[in-house]
């Protein structure tokens, strides 16, 4: 870890707990500033908040009192999910203190190169896939970010040896300041995450931030096949690497119907590729150049193509019963999502869909259904889908109780040929506690066939 000084006898306030929040604090407490960490959740209820006080950091729980700026903070480090909104965050700026994440204090003292990636979609098995060629390759990679880990306290520990290959939210890229990651990723852009930032413009310069402090000794991967992204790219000064997925190109690295080229070149064969789909083709591109430029080795690359079905709850594949293949995509919680994980398969497929009932219209799926042949739905929009189905020319339609009911029914309606896919359109939070839960106990319900 860097030792970085500029924090010693700083008074820095720390809104907000969960995994974040307790490493931001522990390692803000380790550089020498005088913390105080304020959580909405009663302090005899909240071991996290318990435990830093054992530390030394002074915490206040159970409310954020008005005044509690006053106190004469010099830094607001906040959990990526408060929005800016919220009165102490916005009292802060007003103030001119500066709003970080953690991801701010992981770049400031890591010793190691980061890698860092967002987008709209495929983040986490560009990230995964990145991991994975490089660990092959005996690159010393290390994990962090919206994947699950906290960037600051992985880069706390990370040496020079190591690289960090990082996940990035819009939320977390928007408290950043100084973050300068050697190789920045910008996967695509869609609307998303509008309740949080108001406009898709302010979307979008939150998800610029990977790139806006890099200079001509970083490099910058991005996809040139989206216009708009192609238009944030020109304003980047670092090295750009396009990808496509629309044919060769002499420019960064691409990909036709049976070959992907590393600057017009022939670099390896489609056919050895295990995780399908054209959005998954996008993902690969990318960390495939990722590796490339990063030195790792082709054969490294290769294995993890080769063996590589997807991450847990994205497109995930569980197993092959009876001529069916079977795939979890519970992450899929809006029906963009699940359009590009239907447009992934070319086969006949019976669709497992529903969940929480926000109102939201299933029309954007429509084009992506020609190929379904059954759908069985559940949960809150259960029937409406049922009826979007029918609307859509689809006769096998079945309302299940829950994912576990829907498993079976599936495979009743299904043929050996067919594809059995959970990608639900839907939020899980009607049912279920997360999206990992749901799918989960999909998995399960599978493995008992």
């Amino acid at each position: 870890m860097i030792p970085y000084s500029k924090l010693q006898h700083k008074k820095v306030l720390v809104l907000g707990l969960a995994k974040s929040g307790v490493a931001a604090a522990e390692l803000l407490h380790q550089l020498g500033a005088f913390v105080t960490v304020n959580d909405s959740k009663s302090f005899d209820e909240n071991p996290q908040a318990q435990g830093l006080l054992k530390k030394g950091i002074t915490v206040i729980c159970g409310r954020h009192p008005e005044d509690l700026l006053d106190e004469g903070f010099e830094l607001l480090v906040k959990n990526p999910g408060i929005p800016y909104s919220n009165p102490i965050v916005s009292d802060a700026i007003h103030r001119g203190i500066p709003v970080i994440t953690e991801v701010e204090l992981a770049y400031l003292v890591s010793e190691a190169p980061i890698i860092g990636i967002t987008g709209t979609n495929g983040k986490t098995t560009t990230t995964t896939l990145i991991f994975e060629m490089l660990n092959r390759g005996s690159r010393n990679p290390l994990i962090a970010g919206n994947i699950g880990t906290v960037a600051c306290g992985v880069a706390a520990e990370a040496t020079k040896e190591n690289v960090i290959v990082t996940e990035l939210s819009s939320f977390q890229l928007m408290g950043t300041i100084e973050f300068k990651p050697d190789i920045a990723i910008l996967m695509n852009l869609y609307d998303a995450h509008l309740d949080y930032h108001g406009t898709f413009e302010q979307y979008v310069e939150a998800k610029y931030a990977i790139t806006n402090n890099q200079d001509e000794e970083d490099w910058f991967i991005y996809n040139a096949d989206q216009e708009i992204v192609n238009q944030l790219a020109m304003k980047s000064r670092a090295k750009k690497v396009p990808f496509s997925t629309n044919g060769r190109s002499e420019e960064g690295i691409s990909a036709d119907e049976t070959a992907i080229y590393w600057q017009g070149e022939f670099y390896l064969d489609r056919a050895s590729i295990a995780l399908p789909g054209k959005h998954n083709l996008e993902n690969i591109l990318a960390a495939v150049a990722t590796c490339i430029l990063y030195g790792c080795d082709k054969q490294a690359i290769e294995e993890v193509l080769k063996t590589f079905t997807g991450v847990r709850h994205r497109t995930q594949f569980v197993r092959e019963w009876n001529g069916r293949k079977i795939y979890n995509d519970s992450k899929a919680t809006n029906c963009l999502a699940t359009k590009v994980a239907l447009e992934a398969f070319d086969q006949p497929t019976v669709l497992i869909a529903g969940g929480l009932e926000r109102g939201h219209s299933f029309e954007e799926l429509r084009l992506a259904m020609n190929h379904v042949k059954g759908v069985v739905a559940f949960g809150e929009t259960g029937k409406r889908f049922i009826e979007f189905a029918q609307s859509c020319g689809i006769s096998e339609t079945i309302l299940a109780e829950n994912v576990e009911d829907a498993v079976p029914k599936a495979a009743s309606i299904s043929e050996s040929g067919d594809v059995i896919l959970l990608s639900p359109a839907c939020a899980s939070w009607d049912q279920y506690k997360s999206f990992e839960v749901r799918g989960d106990l999909f998995i399960e319900a599978v493995m008992k066939l």
